[in-house]
């Protein structure tokens, strides 16, 4: 083989291994890092995710959100919120965030009626004296909902 061709198989088998590493990120190897939604506000800090990942129309879809101080780190114990969205035809859905047993941790069940993309937001106060603070939005893309009788669950 020339140094040419050699320079050539170098460069496939090199674009090979970065592919295969986009590949196996994508797959998230059982972190939520990968689908980890990072929301701030003045003095709090968020970390969210849902699952599934994505959200299917006309399923619940249960986000957690992990909230701490944004200048200490400390996590928000007595805080409250809520999570919402809407779409561009005018749907929406919200919940109320509650209290995980993990410290810091709350947690929203949405069920979106519809597929498609949705505007996502996110409302939270450290504790009932407090003003309520809001994230910025982003965006949630939604599955188009399974069909009936599709039952993945064996009996």
């Amino acid at each position: 083989m020339t140094s040419r061709g050699h320079r050539a198989a170098a460069a496939r088998a090199a674009a090979l291994c970065v592919l295969t590493t986009f590949a196996l990120a994508a797959c998230g190897g059982g972190s939520d890092r990968s689908t980890e939604v990072r929301q701030w506000t003045d003095d709090l800090a968020f970390r969210i995710t849902v699952s599934p990942m994505p959200p299917t129309a006309e399923d619940i879809a249960t986000y957690k959100v992990v909230v701490n101080d944004k200048t200490t780190g400390q996590p928000i114990e007595t805080g409250g919120g809520r999570v919402f969205a809407s779409n561009e035809e005018g749907a929406k859905t919200y919940d109320g965030l509650a209290k995980g047993k993990e410290v810091g941790t709350y947690y929203a069940r949405l069920r979106f009626p519809v597929s498609g993309n949705w505007a996502m937001g996110l409302q939270f106060r450290r504790d009932s004296t407090k003003p309520l603070e809001r994230t910025q939005d982003w965006y949630q893309t939604v599955d188009v909902p399974r069909p009936y009788n599709s039952d993945t669950t064996k009996h």
